[in-house]
């Protein structure tokens, strides 16, 4: 009995494998199989716990649905209803496209620069102890740097642009709360005319990095005396005042890092990496290799080995619990426009640089769409017609209401 029962288990085992071969895992699979043993022994965080519930019933029926007919042939179609959480890895696809879509009338036909902003690891609990104050610090102090450093004659003397966007995690999904800055690579003297240093980026890293040191630090020394911070889990040391004194002149005595990446080659390639990390999300589903009763093998990055992607496996709790570390705070903001891109006369401002540069005028292809008008110009797909035979779709009425839960 034992040997036939050990046969079935590697029979049991073979087949899983195989399926796993054959199907592609989604997060929301991870959510289904996990999420109950999870809740037996996490807390949640009202948001964390809204997210998870979103992703699990994304495009399900208890998200709610709408039914068509068509007219023709009478084929019934069943659309379920996305969850639209930004957190969530089958919702992002329309809207990246969307907000693509919209920037390219802030486009100019000039050098961009790909700056990050990053914070010493020892802030990391305090970070996470009090995220909407301190991630709020790391815009502060970044819009700081770019403008003090920008209006320097020594450096360009002019008012430049920029889009800063939160991202909190590493390849391996662990928490590395930093900045990504997409930087004009010019701006607006103070007689309205067009300044750059061609391909060569403003600033040097070096002062960079010591000016947005002074500003987090001095916002951060703020929050702190004005008894405005928590300390939860790992940072709870930090309620003795001597403690966080010691955090803070170690701080001010490191170095810290900011680095700017190549500038971009035009407009076109502006606008794909302005997809690519506004609206990316902890880790996507293509990066999910395998999923057993107990485990998730996902890939990362190995930057000790030219970032080339190797496989890593966890328990499937742990790994809903750091996919949940990176869920934002309620209405917190995570895409930031600031200088010549704030939302203060941006129109102006744009019109008046692309007169001054003679770029051309990008124009929205979806401003005013329907969403069934905005499918068919992104995906080529027609959600008004029959797949079978071409005849128009009817709305039909669904009995019972479906909601979240």
């Amino acid at each position: 009995m034992i040997i036939l029962s050990k046969k079935n288990e590697d029979i049991n085992l073979r087949e899983t494998q195989v399926m796993q071969m054959n199907h592609d895992i989604t997060i929301q699979d991870v959510f289904h199989r996990f999420l109950p043993q999870y809740c037996e022994t996490h807390n949640f965080s009202p948001q964390q716990q809204l997210t998870a519930l979103c992703i699990s019933k994304c495009h399900t029926l208890e998200m709610g649905a709408s039914l068509s007919e068509c007219e023709n042939c009478h084929k019934k179609y069943i659309h379920y209803n996305s969850c639209k959480n930004r957190h969530c890895p089958m919702c992002q696809g329309m809207e990246v496209d969307e907000w693509i879509d919209k920037q390219q009338e802030n486009v100019l036909d000039v050098p961009y620069f790909h700056t990050v902003f990053t914070v010493p690891e020892e802030l990391y609990s305090l970070i996470y102890s009090n995220q909407k104050l301190l991630y709020d610090a790391l815009y502060h102090a970044s819009h700081h740097t770019m403008a003090e450093l920008s209006a320097d004659p020594k450096h360009l003397g002019a008012k430049i642009g920029y889009i800063c966007v939160l991202h909190t995690w590493g390849s391996r999904m662990n928490y590395h709360p930093h900045l990504h800055t997409i930087v004009l690579g010019g701006g607006l003297d103070a007689a309205n005319k067009w300044k750059d240093k061609g391909k060569k980026f403003f600033f040097p890293v070096k002062v960079m990095s010591a000016v947005f040191k002074k500003y987090y630090l001095r916002e951060l020394k703020q929050l702190w005396e004005e008894k405005k911070l928590e300390y939860h889990g790992t940072a709870a040391h930090l309620k003795n005042h001597y403690e966080f004194k010691v955090l803070l002149n170690s701080l001010y005595d490191k170095n810290w890092v900011v680095y700017t990446k190549e500038a971009f080659n035009g407009a076109d390639s502006v606008i794909r990496y302005l997809g690519r990390y506004t609206h990316r999300i902890a880790i996507s589903n293509r990066r999910i290799v395998s999923m057993t009763d107990e485990t998730v093998t996902y890939l990362v990055k190995d930057y000790k080995n030219g970032g080339k992607y190797i496989e890593q496996t966890m328990k499937g709790t742990e790994f809903l619990r750091m996919f949940l570390m990176h869920v934002l705070p309620k209405g917190f903001v995570r895409i930031r426009h600031y200088g010549l891109l704030s939302c203060r006369n941006k129109k102006e401002k744009m019109t008046h640089c692309r007169k001054l540069l003679n770029s051309i005028q990008y124009i929205s292809k979806l401003r005013g769409k329907t969403c069934a008008e905005k499918l068919m110009i992104l995906y080529k797909k027609d959600i008004c017609k029959c797949e079978a035979c071409g005849g128009n779709l009817l709305s039909l009425s669904l009995r019972g209401h479906y909601m979240l839960t």
